[in-house]
């Protein structure tokens, strides 16, 4: 792992362009080794529970193997239901929208990291947030879904969002003082969800608007070991569709995740 510097830093524009990209033709994890070789597997009991378990898995074959103990993860306040990411479009359960509190289920990419700080200690790419960056949560705006700079889109493009990256200059918490990107909603549809984060939590078993939080020190442990070229994915699932799905979506088996 490695500590990011200055040449590691996205510019704001990049950093939008990592939400706004389209994600591709929908897909499961491919099984060979030379593409996605770390997973952070989320499993909750059901959909609509606010708390579950985060485990790591890496592999340099075929199998997965878990890396550390699990940990204590809190999603949306109304459970999960259904995002857009990697994953074939799924019709049982519910769908993810913006503003109902579920977070995103799914196979997701792992955009860059963000945070407060000037750098952090992860193999991602890193950018420091800033009072005037914002993640746009508006439907009806042209920026919804990306992270924009309202120096550069002007004041007016980030009225109404509820979603300043610098929380803690802004809100008075600390929930984005260290994230990353989850990979929902790439295309940017409107009113399908946005600005979906892992993040930190308040306190243990507080739910949060759609993201997924956790400790600081799981938190930073997590982006110590992420790495970029290792195409790391984010899946979140209720155990019974963690059940149905694991051969279909070559995921670590049931019980991985206690």
């Amino acid at each position: 792992m490695v500590s990011s510097t200055a040449g590691f830093l996205m510019t704001t524009a990049a950093l939008a362009a990592v939400l706004a990209s389209a994600p591709g033709p929908a897909r499961a994890l491919e099984p060979d080794p030379a593409g996605c070789r770390q997973l952070v597997l989320v499993v909750v009991a059901d959909w609509g529970s606010s708390g579950g378990r985060l485990a790591r898995f890496t592999r340099d074959a075929a199998t997965w193997q878990r890396v550390g103990d699990p940990i204590d993860v809190t999603i949306g306040r109304s459970g999960c239901g259904w995002g857009l990411g990697l994953h074939p479009p799924q019709t049982e359960g519910p769908t993810k929208r913006e503003g109902d509190g579920r977070s995103p289920a799914g196979i997701f990419t792992i955009g860059p990291a963000f945070g407060a700080a000037e750098r952090i200690e992860t193999g991602l790419a890193y950018r420091q947030m800033s009072a005037h960056d914002w993640c746009i949560d508006v439907p009806a705006s042209p920026h919804y879904n990306t992270i924009v700079d309202d120096r550069e889109v002007g004041a007016d493009a980030v009225r109404g969002s509820t979603e300043p990256m610098r929380r803690d200059l802004h809100l008075g918490d600390s929930f984005y003082d260290l994230g990353f990107v989850i990979g929902h909603n790439c295309g940017c549809e409107a009113g399908a969800g946005s600005c979906i984060f892992a993040h930190l939590w308040s306190r243990p078993g507080a739910a949060t608007a759609g993201c997924t939080a956790m400790a600081d020190s799981d938190l930073r442990g997590l982006l110590a070991w992420l790495r970029a070229d290792a195409e790391p994915r984010f899946v979140l699932l209720p155990a019974a569709e963690h059940r149905r799905l694991v051969a279909a979506w070559d995921l670590p088996p049931p019980g991985a995740v206690p």
